[in-house]
């Protein structure tokens, strides 16, 4: 599928990969409708790749029921999908204080990261799935995973569940699309350049770099973007996890 005016959602896309994938399909021609709850943000990236912003809280059904509707106002009815809101703060099963971390929080992390995920992709899906083709498809969704889906680190529990959930539905639901010409994908990147990241010490930042084998450096939010542009223009990319982690398989902390 070529993206030139094709019309594209991307979730998280304010800020690191979700903004850096926003660029690189309006550049290659999409029509991008950015979902985040980041109004500033959102708005101003939208404006600057002539796209859309929508405050949108992916864990609220109606909200992105709504979202999508407006969003087809905006450009027409979307085709490609990536999903990459999602957040991943630190916490241990046991406290310091040896309490059990708290439920609300490995909720919080769930909601978002799978259920919010699964939100926006259903309710996608089924807005396209008896659209006309676009050559010998309809559209395409990419979801973003985690290294941690597989080498969650101490500290990660919920992060890596919510993570190893999209792992794990990403080929049944490519089975149950494929009869819809619907793709599904899945991005799992290794450590890379976010906000997250930013707000570390240059000498953190340098030492996480270095646990990559190669290139031993922290990976660019474009470099996650070309693959999703790479996703989107080969029909034979279904059904599969793609590691784009530089070789790194992560240590117990």
């Amino acid at each position: 599928m070529i993206t030139e005016a094709i019309p594209a959602i991307v979730t998280g896309g304010a800020s690191g990969l979700g903004a850096a994938t926003a660029r690189t399909l309006a550049k290659g021609g999409a029509k991008v409708t950015i979902f985040d709850l980041n109004a500033e943000a959102g708005r101003a990236l939208a404006d600057s790749i002539g796209g859309a912003f929508l405050q949108v809280n992916v864990t609220d059904a109606e909200a992105v029921a709504g979202a999508l509707e407006e969003a087809v106002g905006l450009h027409g009815k979307a085709r490609i999908l990536v999903n990459c809101a999602g957040i991943g703060p630190p916490n241990k099963v046991i406290g310091k204080d040896g309490q059990p971390l708290a439920l609300e929080l490995f909720h919080k992390i769930i909601a978002i990261n799978l259920i919010g995920t699964f939100n926006v992709m259903s309710k996608f899906a089924a807005r396209l799935h008896d659209a006309d083709p676009v050559g010998e498809e309809r559209g395409v969704v990419i979801n973003t995973a985690s290294v941690a889906a597989f080498d969650g680190q101490i500290g990660q529990a919920a992060y890596a569940a919510s993570k190893a959930g999209i792992v794990g539905m990403a080929l049944p639901v490519a089975r149950e699309f494929a009869r819809y010409g619907i793709r599904v994908m899945t991005i799992a990147p290794g450590i890379f350049w976010t906000p997250l990241l930013e707000s570390l010490p240059k000498e953190a930042q340098d030492s996480l770099g270095k646990q990559v084998p190669f290139p031993s450096r922290l990976g660019q939010p474009e470099e996650f973007a070309h693959l999703v542009s790479s996703i989107v223009a080969n029909p034979m990319l279904n059904g599969e996890v793609i590691r784009l982690d530089g070789a790194i398989r992560m240590g117990a902390k």
